[in-house]
């Protein structure tokens, strides 16, 4: 793999599949298993990155924003995604959800089902997240689900 220590001097970078670093979801940020592969975080004066998240059943985001917002791939299984004020919603495999600027929300896996998706993040002043507390079970588990 090339050397990705100064990307700033490199003309392209190529990282091969299976050398993202993967990590356990911090239980300061997520809810039950969840596993992060970090693909690609670029160097300033770039702003995006991108992650992909692995939900297992009733595992979830804690409510958060993103100050250039962001947008998730569902890539495999079904999950929810909230919006704070906002109904839960189905997302399934092969939808793609823009999280708005500032927006309030969470998102992970149904109760019952694996979740996977790609998070392409901007990052402004270097912050791509604010996160906040934690969905509790009840608050995750409240229905109904829109599913269009």
């Amino acid at each position: 793999m090339s050397d990705t220590n100064d990307l700033t001097k490199q003309d392209a970078v190529i990282l091969r599949n299976g050398t993202a670093e993967a990590i356990k979801g911090p239980e300061q940020t997520f809810t039950g298993t969840v596993r992060i592969d970090r693909i690609f975080n670029p160097p300033a004066p770039a702003r995006a990155g991108f992650a992909i998240v692995n939900f297992e059943p009733g595992a979830r985001t804690n409510w958060h924003t993103h100050p250039a917002g962001q947008t998730l791939v569902v890539t495999q299984g079904v999950g929810w995604h909230k919006c704070e004020g906002g109904e839960k919603t189905e997302i399934r495999a092969g939808d793609t959800v823009w999280c708005n600027c500032g927006k309030r929300h969470w998102h992970g896996a149904t109760d019952t089902t694996y979740m996977q998706h790609i998070a392409i993040t901007e990052a402004i002043d270097g912050t791509p997240v604010t996160w906040m507390e934690a969905v509790s079970d009840e608050e995750y588990l409240s229905g109904p689900v829109k599913k269009d």
